[in-house]
């Protein structure tokens, strides 16, 4: 009698194990960029990183699965934050400054002439000022999969913006506080709006120019509404960060396997960035050279006469309204 409980109990085991095995956990990834090839058929590098984490798990063959939503098909851009902090959204390759409104401190991550080239970002990833805000995302329910900074520039329907005085009288978007107020302060009127939604804002008549990234300057054919472009060239003004997150939620209840073959496919898909991250402002310059569009860069003069109006509203503002404005803007800088 024992022997045959024994034998039942080992059989339901068995066969429970069996079950467990065969299906999959699935993950939700999403993000806003086009999930679609552009006219060279190369696709937007953010979108490219989730695809490599999804690819490289389902190789791992460790009974997870990631569905990635593309072009905001599942949240908007700035309603992610929320739904990863209580486990409803899995995965985003989200702008982190989106989520500044629940953590101020964010907006750190997207302060003009704070990272200077993608070298310096890369230095900047390991710097204690980055220990503060991943600690801050932690504490929030949220982990990082895979660091990534985007440089950005200007764009324009009506003239070229290389410094403060160009920037006057234009109608412009920028996708974050510090940016916004470092333009308001040189005289340019603000509209708030993803970068999804840039192209919509100049074909109608509700922006005359923008500030986004390289990348998003060519997924979103931007190109095709505006006179001038200003990329990045020497002078890094605009850098953001823009990581792969996930619901640290989600994450725990992961089987250690699970959690490995997701914490390596995101270093995979990191170091892909790293190594397209330059290559992204030249694409950016050659498609609005194509496309016609003049292009203008920064000089020295130019930077500084932007950075001075940034200290005076941008960092300011961030210093007084921020507890640890004044520490993270510090730590910042100490970077070398």
């Amino acid at each position: 009698m024992t022997k045959r409980i024994t034998l039942l109990i080992t059989s339901v085991i068995f066969a429970l194990t069996t079950i467990g095995s065969a299906f999959a956990v699935t993950l939700k990834a999403s993000h806003q960029w086009p999930g679609t090839p552009r006219a060279d058929g190369s696709y937007d590098v953010r979108h490219e990183m989730v695809q490599i984490i999804a690819d490289e798990v389902a190789k791992a063959k460790v009974d997870l699965e990631i569905r990635v939503y593309p072009a905001k098909s599942l949240y908007k851009p700035k309603e992610q934050w929320k739904p990863m902090t209580t486990g409803q959204l899995d995965i985003s390759a989200f702008p982190l400054a989106y989520a500044a409104k629940f953590h101020p401190e964010f907006d750190i991550t997207l302060m003009p002439g704070m990272v200077k080239n993608h070298k310096h970002a890369l230095r900047v990833n390991k710097s204690p000022m980055m220990d503060e805000i991943r600690k801050i995302m932690d504490d929030a329910g949220v982990i990082v999969l895979s660091d990534a900074w985007l440089a950005g520039g200007f764009a324009s329907k009506t003239k070229c913006i290389k410094n403060p005085a160009d920037a006057k009288g234009q109608v412009m978007r920028a996708a974050g506080k510090a940016f916004n107020q470092m333009l308001a302060a040189a005289g340019a009127g603000i509209q708030k709006m993803p970068s999804s939604e840039i192209y919509t804002g100049l074909q109608t008549g509700v922006l005359t120019g923008a500030n986004t990234s390289s990348g998003s300057f060519v997924s979103y054919k931007i190109y095709e509404q505006v006179k001038c472009a200003t990329p990045p060239g020497k002078f890094g003004l605009w850098f953001m960060y823009e990581p792969i997150l996930m619901s640290k939620k989600n994450f725990n209840a992961l089987n250690e396997k699970q959690q490995k073959a997701l914490m390596k496919a995101g270093k995979k898909a990191e170091k892909y960035m790293t190594k397209q991250a330059a290559g992204l402002d030249k694409t950016f310059e050659k498609a609005y050279k194509d496309a016609g569009v003049e292009l203008a860069y920064m000089d020295q003069d130019d930077f500084n006469a932007w950075l001075e109006i940034a200290k005076k509203s941008s960092y300011k503002n961030f210093a007084d309204k921020v507890p640890t404005g004044q520490k993270l803007i510090d730590m910042a800088l100490a970077v070398k």
